[in-house]
């Protein structure tokens, strides 16, 4: 009698031999509401970085005969106060606005990923001091404190194009301890791994095993924290500005541009100096919290079938 060949009834599911990264990819993919919000995020950074060059007029360029105008050929979304394009100095805005919450989420991360992976590796005292420090900062009232400190720096007459970088590092130095306790979280429990023990074992130094194995696994929840943190970043400066204590003029922010609506005559009768900008802090806002929400559920494993 002839042998049959044994066939294999194993089957294989495609996610099986795909990277981690690469899973996560295709989940983020499948969520309609999450691509809606990268996309809006790429138009409104693409329009921030090509609208200035495309622009007719510059930044503080002032057409003195045309003085809060409403929206025309020429000027699209009118004219502000002193006969500035309002379209060209919301690109510019735009710009400043991502950039504030950019830097600002990038010493936020590199902060509290640094000294939160210290913690969780090392334990014991220096896990206690750094707690302790993150309960002091998170005790400070952030808003504030952003507040106060914007009010030392106008009585010091710090320089307008100053005032943006001061902004920015005070954000991001007071963000950082909530992802400082998400990576000590994670970083307790992934030091007791198989990995970790043949890196002892190997006899790698302790700052290769915290930036080289032990960072590198928490770089999800890093990822996911930050583009949270974006939104929250952008909505901070956009108060201090329209406060008048963040970005200040002629420096245009978009929280800055809003802030002409604070009497009753420009709220009713000038829509177009405060509802551009305000539509661009809403749908920036909206699209990274669409976005981070996908992407947290992309990189959840818990989520894999």
């Amino acid at each position: 009698m002839e042998a049959k060949p044994i066939e294999d009834v194993r089957e294989f599911n495609e996610e099986d031999i795909m990277s981690p990264w690469k899973l996560a990819w295709r989940r983020l993919k499948k969520n309609k509401l999450a691509m809606l919000g990268l996309y809006i995020l790429l138009f409104m950074v693409l329009m921030s970085v090509v609208g200035p060059i495309v622009s007719p007029y510059t930044m503080e360029q002032m057409d003195l005969s045309n003085i809060q105008s409403p929206p025309s050929l020429a000027h699209p979304l009118g004219t502000d106060e002193v006969g500035r394009d309002v379209m060209t100095r919301l690109f510019y805005a735009g710009r400043i606005s991502l950039s504030v919450g950019l830097l600002a989420v990038a010493i936020s991360v590199v902060i509290g990923s640094v000294l939160g992976g210290i913690a969780g590796y090392y334990g014991g005292l220096i896990d206690s001091l750094i707690m302790r420090i993150v309960d002091i900062f998170m005790s400070f009232p952030f808003l504030p404190l952003l507040i106060t400190i914007a009010a030392v720096m106008s009585d010091w007459k710090v320089p307008p194009q100053y005032r943006m970088f001061v902004v920015m590092i005070l954000i991001g130095i007071l963000s950082w301890p909530g992802l400082a306790r998400i990576v000590r979280g994670q970083i307790l429990s992934l030091r007791e791994q198989e990995f970790m023990q043949a890196a002892e074992a190997l006899g790698i130094r302790d700052r290769r095993k915290i930036f080289r194995h032990l960072l590198p696994n928490t770089y999800a929840s890093i990822i996911v924290s930050a583009t949270l943190d974006l939104g929250s970043a952008i909505l901070t400066e956009s108060s201090l500005s329209f406060l008048g204590l963040g970005v200040t003029p002629p420096t245009p922010s978009w929280g800055q541009m809003v802030q002409v609506a604070r009497d009753l005559y420009t709220l009713q009768m000038q829509p177009w100096l405060w509802i551009p900008p305000g539509i661009c802090i809403f749908l920036t806002v909206m699209a990274i919290n669409l976005f981070g929400d996908g992407l947290r559920d992309a990189l959840d494993p818990r989520l894999k079938r």
